[in-house]
């Protein structure tokens, strides 16, 4: 028989009627049984594929290190996280971090699955899919999705590999668990400006009208602060109608903010059911903390994340929106770097990037502007002086070729200022390490050297487009994806899900369990093939030992495994 393993937070399923039932399990922690029942008629998943269905590790924090065969570090990072976030309000409930839900099947299958409204709250009445009625979705063949499919983490399999992890599926349900004229929805933007952010706004405001009649939207003024404490925007297909034209977000923003009480009391006392959260990785842990204690209250609201940071350092997901734009952008930065450098002698143009953990603009805008000769990122160490250093190279270069480009991401080269020390301790309102300008830094120290070794005069250029890239609307690729992204949101809110992320996995849309997404920060792997085209591309050494290669490698084949 199929059976259920699930926390005590589930335990109120147990009060759930005696019509058309199934027998299941629940399991405590001292392993001891008590039955239970669920309505095979749920919808949420069909249970006869599936051996096991569990809700919950023996991690705390539900990070699945067991699972993946992850250290305990992971769970450090998240309490780390997790008591950031709580820690901004002293008057903040801590509500408790409900477990995973685990779908397991032949062949290692493994679903890791998103929280639904039906797992704590019992008797939920479901509604048609005003889809089936939609002219425009009429001639659409299958397009409701379907209640097994689901999304592969790992694409790339041997022969005799294991199914391994998996997301579900987004996209339209055919019941949905809210009727459209009793949703009153609400969007927030959080944390630092990103390319799309009012795509992903309108696209959330027209999915809800336009394939739901939700008629109700309210934006939340300048970030969660706004919850408690400015007015609120109605939102309409009209007011929204041009808004993806231009940068920045019409609801504006903020970092930090965070109370978890007064944000819930907020959404109750306005009646929302439906709270949709944009930003990055800090505002995803907020989003989880205000989804545990909606989870806590026994409240039927929806919360759904929808990821965003320009510097794509969010894991799991393909990539995150406006990181495209961003690229895009930053080649005009890189053009003029190098018309600067190349039009006066021993010319070393120097651009700053974004990228604060994780240097993945700065390695595309590199690869595909092909006039760069060097780009550091945080994952890759690299030093200034002796044999292989970074001022032997430029020396080098500069010879050969009389001109020169440098790339460098703003968290990269942070160890080696000499100020950086008390700088490493302060964080900003979203908890963000407060880091050095490393782009006046380094231009200076270039200068300094090439003055004192007196060999070849020099001629250096710093140019940092940060806020121009992060104020300019998405370009053609990220205003698609902004709608794709936002229209799942919506599909999953109104099918029931909550505590969930909207993410692109292998070219899918998938819906991501909170703890997926803030359990760690994507990097780019050094080992990797794609950095190894980038040193082709620029001729750069790698400034590795043999040290930091054994080391990066194992991080990669622990990857690999996962």
């Amino acid at each position: 028989m199929d059976s259920v393993l699930a926390p005590p937070s589930t335990s109120s399923l147990s009060s759930l009627n005696n019509n058309n039932k199934k027998n299941y399990y629940y399991y405590n922690n001292s392993r001891n049984k008590s039955r239970f029942s669920v309505p095979s008629s749920s919808g949420i998943f069909n249970l006869r594929k599936f051996s096991t269905i569990s809700f919950g590790y023996s991690c705390r924090y539900g990070c699945g290190c067991c699972l993946r065969r992850r250290s305990s570090s992971c769970c450090s990072k998240i309490e780390s996280s997790t008591r950031g976030v709580m820690a901004s309000s002293a008057s903040a409930a801590s509500p408790e971090i409900s477990k995973p839900k685990i779908v397991t099947g032949p062949g290692g299958y493994v679903l890791e699955d998103v929280p639904h409204l039906a797992d704590y709250i019992a008797d939920l009445p479901t509604y048609p899919n005003p889809l089936q009625d939609n002219p425009a979705y009429s001639v659409v063949k299958q397009y409701f999705v379907h209640v097994d499919d689901s999304v592969p983490q790992k694409i790339v399999v041997h022969k005799d590999s294991l199914r391994g992890i998996h997301f579900r599926r987004a996209g339209p349900r055919q019941k949905v668990y809210f009727d459209s004229d009793e949703v009153h929805a609400c969007i927030v933007t959080c944390g630092g400006l990103c390319p799309g952010l009012n795509t992903v706004i309108r696209e959330i405001v027209c999915g809800l009208h336009h394939m739901y009649g939700v008629k109700r939207v309210l934006g939340i003024d300048g970030g969660y602060r706004g919850f408690y404490a400015k007015n609120t925007v109605q939102l309409n297909p009209k007011v929204v109608n041009d808004i993806h034209k231009r940068g920045g977000t019409i609801l504006g923003t903020s970092r930090g903010g965070h109370d978890t009480s007064k944000i819930v009391d907020s959404i109750q006392d306005r009646g929302i059911n439906q709270v949709y959260i944009i930003g990055g990785d800090g505002t995803q842990r907020g989003a989880a903390v205000i989804f545990e204690e909606i989870r806590r209250r026994g409240l039927k609201v929806s919360v759904a994340g929808i990821p965003k940071t320009i510097d794509n350092d969010i894991p799991v997901i393909d990539k995150s929106f406006g990181f495209d734009t961003a690229v895009e952008e930053a080649q005009r930065a890189i053009n003029a770097a190098h018309v600067e450098a190349e039009s006066i002698e021993n010319g070393i143009g120097l651009v700053k990037l974004m990228g604060r953990y994780s240097g993945f603009i700065a390695m595309y805008a590199t690869l595909a502007s092909r006039d760069v000769d060097c780009c550091l990122i945080p994952e890759s160490p690299f030093y200034l002086e002796g044999p292989g250093g970074l001022f032997e190279y430029i020396e080098r270069r500069l010879k050969e070729n009389g001109h020169m480009v440098i790339v460098i991401a703003e968290g990269a080269g942070q160890e080696l200022l000499s100020e950086s020390m008390q700088s490493m301790t302060q964080k900003d309102a979203s908890g963000n390490k407060l880091l050095q300008d490393v782009g006046l830094w380094i231009s200076q120290r270039i200068k300094d050297y090439f003055s004192k070794q007196r060999k070849i005069p020099i001629n250096l250029k710093h140019i940092d487009p940060t806020y121009m890239i992060r104020a300019v609307p998405g370009n053609a690729s990220d205003n698609v994806y902004c709608t794709l992204l936002a229209q799942s949101a919506v599909h999953g809110a109104m099918a029931g899900y909550t505590g969930f992320t909207s993410g692109l996995v292998n070219g899918r849309q998938t819906y991501i369990p909170f703890n997926r997404i803030i359990e760690k920060q994507n990097n780019v792997v050094i080992t990797d093939r794609m950095w190894a085209r980038l040193l082709s591309s620029t001729n750069q050494p790698s400034f590795l030992s043999t040290k930091d290669v054994t080391e990066d490698k194992g991080d990669e084949e622990q990857s690999n495994q996962l």
